[in-house]
């Protein structure tokens, strides 16, 4: 006969809450996703949160099965407001709800503080905009990016203004967050790597939040510049540009993915003129694959009645390497997919999506874009 201590042990045994999920239930894998839902950066944020449950959606239309389990995908979306504290909490929310895997963050600022927190907890991540090398220089395994980095951004452009745009004077902005201030960092190397007579003549500095750029503008008009180089997001570019054309400056503005968005030609207004903005976002494709990314944006637009702002499709082909990763494996376990997330090799709706040992995406390619008519007009892919 059993004793009371011992009977009384194994009924509490049998009414503990059990954090497993039964076999017979479908098992449920969390896909979290980080970007600023608030603040000037929302509608790039959003963009990203959109993507992503494109392909939350899709996967649940597949009815994929992992460990003989059908999955119900979750996502799970967070505002870390483009603030690197605010990024760090998120991080550890998202840690602390047990997610597979996170698609983010947007800035580069709140994307590295953020990848050591999951870093710690063996969460892999995938960010679908963060440009910074710091990111994947880390020596993180769980750091990957979709995307190409500054490096390759910054000196592109720098090429790009140089050898088509021919300019001969360039002034340098940033707004002091770790991306612009990268990427412009990265640009001004290219000028000087390129040689060919260009040259910086003013470098000058702002932040993600100005409005008035009179007195900076007005220095940088002094040196008559062919190209002036803008390290930063839509929000600061739009008023810029307008402010250029009350100064009557005529320099082209050239800057990266942060810039090149749908809803500049609202922000900048009659000063975007045709052929005055050259941005590029870090991806691309051309010929058969064209197909793909089109079918995706007619997609998201009957979804959402809204345009592809710049990082959607990267957020949805995250999401979706992450559920290959996670067959290849047969499991959600982080510990257990992150081998096969390494070694992945997945056509997206952004192109051929393979890593390198550090998390960077192989022979990323760059789309060079301008702005004519008010509309964002593709010129070229980059590799």
């Amino acid at each position: 006969m059993r004793s009371p201590a011992i009977l009384a042990s194994v009924l509490a045994l049998a009414a503990a809450p059990s954090h497993a999920q039964p076999a017979t239930q479908p098992l449920q894998v969390k896909i979290g996703t980080a970007s600023p839902l608030s603040g000037t950066g929302a509608h790039q944020g959003k963009d990203i949160e959109n993507g992503a449950r494109m392909a939350i959606d899709e996967l649940n239309a597949k009815g994929i099965v992992l460990g003989g389990r059908k999955v119900q995908w979750v996502l799970q979306p967070e505002d870390d407001a483009a603030d690197p504290k605010t990024g760090a909490a998120v991080a550890q929310k998202l840690v602390d709800a047990k997610v597979a895997a996170v698609v983010g963050h947007l800035n580069s600022g709140t994307t590295v503080p953020a990848s050591k927190i999951y870093a710690n907890a063996g969460i892999p991540q995938i960010s679908p905009a963060a440009t910074t090398p710091l990111y994947t220089h880390q020596g993180f395994k769980t750091a990957f990016r979709v995307v190409a980095n500054d490096n390759l951004v910054g000196r592109t452009l720098a090429t790009y203004s140089m050898n088509t745009l021919k300019a001969k004077k360039i002034a340098v902005i940033d707004d002091r967050t770790a991306f612009g201030q990268g990427l412009a960092d990265e640009f001004v190397k290219g000028v000087k790597a390129g040689g060919g007579g260009a040259s910086v003549v003013s470098r000058q500095f702002t932040n993600d939040k100005a409005t008035d750029f009179n007195a900076i503008l007005t220095q940088i008009r002094a040196r008559d510049p062919d190209v002036i180089f803008y390290g930063g997001m839509d929000a600061v570019a739009g008023p810029m540009l307008k402010q250029m054309k009350a100064l009557g400056l005529r320099a082209k503005l050239v800057s990266g993915d942060g810039v090149c968005s749908e809803k500049m030609p609202l922000l900048a207004g009659d000063a975007l003129v045709d052929d005055k903005v050259y941005c590029v976002v870090a991806g691309g494709v051309t010929g058969p694959q064209e197909a793909g990314l089109n079918a995706f944006t007619q997609r998201y637009q009957q979804r959402y009645k809204l345009p592809v702002e710049t990082y959607a499709p990267y957020a949805y082909d995250a999401v979706m390497v992450f559920a290959k990763a996670m067959q290849s494996a047969n499991s959600s376990d982080p510990a257990i997919f992150l081998p096969a997330l390494a070694s992945v090799q997945y056509e997206g709706v952004t192109g051929s999506i393979a890593f390198d040992p550090k998390g960077d995406l192989k022979n990323a390619a760059l789309t060079l874009y301008t702005y004519r008519q008010g509309k964002k007009t593709k010129l070229q892919v980059l590799r």
